[in-house]
């Protein structure tokens, strides 16, 4: 990931201010001034106020965690997980959809087909990547690999984080509904396994198309939904400013998720979210990866599609 400034959000104030104090008593103590006790004592405020708030955090705040912009995206779990990864463009039918990235890599050494959509990590690469919301060649692209994963019995992994499917006029005359529909049609009737992850948000049919999978994962402040909370607000109350009351309504944190039988694991993330620790976040979701796929290894085709099957016909059989 790019070497930023820290962001902080809005309701991380207390923490900020600690951290600033911080930095000012380090700078002090460079020049020679002995107040290493002094500086101790504050990092040690700061962690705790650090890790009471993220104990405790809202539905709202969660939304504002998962979409913070320097939590890590699919090029750094890519990077920090896929070797010998080679990307492939294209849908073959329209364009190359620069939200949806895929391909195919090792992943501790056995061969694996990755997608997932990037948002970016600066103002060009997001605009580059349209902010991770694709378009209907993006999903189309999808298919595509995972048509290529299964011919060739590759298992397919997928990293989920975006705000939704592109709402363009474009994409929806070129059969966006269609697009999702169809891929997440094909997620189902994989006969390979599939193992999905959400990492930040994971809003609406854009993220279905590509979580209709054998186990699905979420980060621990990440946050799945039919709709955003600031959408959900201007149907509700025809007003997009209630959002945070609509997110602290709608169920879409992890913990909800993994309560509803929706998702099947919550990886717990760093104090302070994953982007304070990136690379911590990358390895631990290595090892929840390979145990996934380790759990569903010795399988063949019709008993993979029938797990996969059974495990979103048991959602709605328990929640009816």
């Amino acid at each position: 990931m790019p070497d930023l400034m820290r962001s902080y959000l809005d309701f991380e104030k207390p923490v900020a201010e600690l951290d600033s104090k911080v930095d000012e008593l380090r700078t002090l103590a460079a020049g020679g001034t002995d107040i290493a006790d002094e500086v101790t004592r504050i990092e040690e405020k700061a962690g705790q106020a650090l890790a009471e708030l993220y104990a405790n955090l809202t539905p709202w705040q969660k939304t504002l965690v998962a979409r913070h912009p320097q939590r890590p995206h699919f090029s750094d779990f890519v990077n920090g997980l896929i070797t010998e990864f080679t990307p492939l463009a294209g849908d073959r039918k329209f364009a190359e959809d620069a939200a949806l990235l895929g391909g195919f890599g090792r992943f501790r050494g056995e061969a694996i087909c990755v997608m997932g959509q990037e948002k970016g990590a600066t103002t060009e690469s997001r605009l580059k990547h349209n902010f991770g919301m694709a378009r209907p060649e993006g999903y189309r692209k999808a298919v595509r690999l995972m048509e290529m994963a299964e011919r060739f019995g590759i298992p397919v992994l997928s990293l989920v984080d975006s705000a939704g499917a592109y709402p363009g006029i474009g994409a929806e005359e070129r059969g966006q509904a269609e697009a999702i529909a169809r891929s997440t049609d094909f997620c189902l009737s994989l006969g390979v396994p599939n193992v999905s992850i959400i990492t930040g948000e994971g809003m609406s049919g854009g993220a279905i198309a590509l979580t209709t999978a054998n186990r699905v994962l979420m980060l621990e402040h990440a946050i799945y939904s039919v709709i955003s909370p600031e959408a959900a607000s201007s149907i509700l109350w025809r007003d997009g400013t209630k959002a945070q009351e609509a997110a602290n309504s709608m169920k879409i944190t992890a913990q909800d998720m993994l309560r509803f039988g929706v998702i099947d694991q919550i990886l717990n993330e760093p104090v302070g979210g994953a982007h304070r620790d990136p690379s911590a976040m990358i390895a631990a979701t290595g090892d929840a990866i390979a145990q996934a796929f380790e759990e569903l290894k010795g399988m063949d085709a019709d008993a993979i599609r029938k797990q996969r099957r059974q495990k979103f016909l048991d959602i709605g059989r328990k929640l009816g």
